[in-house]
């Protein structure tokens, strides 16, 4: 499902914030802005709670949610508990595709190199998170998808609506938006509508209207 809802969105939003007072609001003003998936980190303080109060109000706010900075396992058992429907790491952890294959949680792993790529799809990795992206380009992941037309990509780090189109047309699956469409500002004056309108702004450059 995850594939679904991010081949049909072209998006997941990363969320780093020193505080998340309420998940949901943030959530709910995330999807109705045309950003349904959702990445909550473990930079971010109490993302266990953050995490179970957004899956309580998933019906509400109509996002999925997940966690990202996923180093060990540990990490990856923490949040499968607290209810995420997905696992996304920096770089290439097995322990942690082993843990969410056993859960059967998708996970996406971080990779750049096609050594790495094809590393993370032996492991079941249901996406390939190239990262950092802003450090190669799109014309990099036009070049990767020669030998991997299958893999499902998906960019992060330094995405911003002025390239998200760029990526996609270079054959990526979604983009990952971060601070500028979710900012630690924003989340702490609780300016929902704000963020809603810099989804669905990012939402529109990534489809190219």
């Amino acid at each position: 499902m995850i594939l679904d809802i991010l081949r049909a969105d072209r998006a997941l939003t990363v969320v780093r914030a020193p505080r998340i007072e309420d998940p949901a609001a943030l959530c709910r003003a995330l999807a109705s802005g045309g950003i349904r998936t959702v990445e909550f980190t473990f930079t971010t303080p109490e993302v266990e709670r953050i995490v179970a109060e957004s899956v309580a109000t998933a019906a509400d706010h109509g996002a999925v949610v997940g966690v990202g900075t996923v180093t060990d396992e540990a990490k990856a058992e923490a949040a499968i508990a607290a209810g995420a429907r997905f696992l996304v790491t920096p770089g290439l952890h097995e322990g942690v595709a082993a843990v969410a294959r056993e859960a059967g949680i998708p996970f996406l792993l971080g990779a750049l190199s096609p050594s790495e790529v094809m590393r993370a799809m032996e492991w079941g990795a249901a996406a390939v998170k190239i990262f950092p992206a802003s450090l190669v380009g799109p014309g990099y992941l036009k070049d990767l998808r020669g030998p991997f037309p299958d893999v499902a990509f998906v960019p992060s780090g330094g995405v911003h609506a002025g390239t998200a189109a760029d990526w996609v047309a270079a054959g990526a699956l979604a983009v990952t938006a971060g601070s500028s469409v979710v900012s630690a500002a924003a989340i702490e004056a609780g300016q929902w509508q704000a963020i809603r309108e810099q989804a669905k702004t990012f939402s529109a450059a990534v489809h190219g209207v």
